[in-house]
């Protein structure tokens, strides 16, 4: 049985830097029969020469005759587009298919698909996902799921292709709301690491030594450990885009004026990050806070 649930017929939509390797995974990890749809349609004829699949023209197309249908795309709009819009993969969906959306995208839009699937006899599970690029190509993704527990626990097998954490965080929306907490912790993080970091070389220290003694202590983090060195030495090229970030935090700061939620730090990051794009770093990964604090 693979990946727990035996061989599904599974459809991809969205093969970026994430989506990608994600449905790889659910190939050759999951053993599943997977059909592919991108936007470019090149990068699914790619995709399908690599990992032996299907590429469509339409996410509708892909989507028919899917057990499940996987999504990663770029926010709301692009989500709704590949969807329920025409041509969307609601369209091609069977009844009792589930959809599975990995995009980091509001809670709004996955409370709104989760009724659009149920009105087709579908199941739904938003399914935002932390561990970035090599995560995904490394297969070990942190997966953060709202929806009900019995369309959960279909779609769990599955998902564990691509994942090393998988949990449910309670209905619709939940996933996406435990995405923007993940955002949240990250954004404040980095700056200290940043600061930190920046007062070290201004202090004359040697900072692979400093984070060597500090990293084991309770300053210690994820950031910490993987980011240091590229930070210390001025390259910003490894992972989750200042683009995306801006985005995310966009859609953190929006929910809390819904919720009431207090978030300066947040607030204060995100115009950070504001500045690093100005500087030309939207392509940079989210450490270039570091880059801001440097420029002369």
């Amino acid at each position: 049985m693979a990946g727990g649930y035996g061989m599904a017929k599974v459809a991809f939509i969205g093969l970026g830097v994430m989506g990608y390797p994600m449905a790889g995974h659910l190939k050759v990890k999951g053993g599943h029969d997977v059909a592919v749809y991108n936007r470019t349609f090149a990068k699914a004829e790619k995709w399908a020469a690599e990992f032996g699949g299907k590429a469509f023209r339409t996410p509708a197309e892909a989507a028919k005759d899917a057990d499940f249908v996987f999504t990663c795309v770029g926010n709301d709009d692009d989500l709704r587009s590949v969807t329920v819009a025409k041509g969307g993969v609601l369209e091609g969906m069977k009844p009792g298919a589930i959809l599975v959306d990995n995009t980091t995208a509001s809670a709004e839009v996955a409370r709104e698909l989760d009724a659009a699937a149920k009105e087709k006899g579908c199941g739904f599970v938003d399914a935002p996902v932390s561990g970035g690029q090599a995560g995904a190509e490394n297969g070990v993704l942190t997966v953060m799921c709202g929806g009900d527990e019995a369309t959960f626990e279909k779609a769990r097998p599955v998902i564990d292709a691509y994942a090393r954490m998988v949990g449910l965080m309670g209905p619709a929306g939940a996933g996406q709301l435990t995405k923007m907490i993940n955002q949240i912790c990250i954004a404040g993080l980095v700056q200290g690491l940043a600061e930190g970091i920046h007062f070290g070389k201004k202090a004359g220290l040697d900072i692979e030594k400093v984070v060597e003694v500090i990293s084991k202590g309770a300053a210690g983090s994820w950031q910490m450990e993987n980011r240091h060195k590229t930070m210390n030495a001025g390259k910003y090229d490894h992972g989750f885009a200042v683009d995306w970030m801006r985005k995310d935090l966009d859609i953190v700061l929006s929910e809390a004026r819904r919720n009431g939620a207090k978030l300066p730090v947040t607030a204060l990051v995100d115009q950070f990050y504001a500045d690093v794009q100005e500087m030309g770093g939207s392509r940079w990964d989210t450490s270039s806070l570091l880059a801001r604090l440097e420029r002369r």
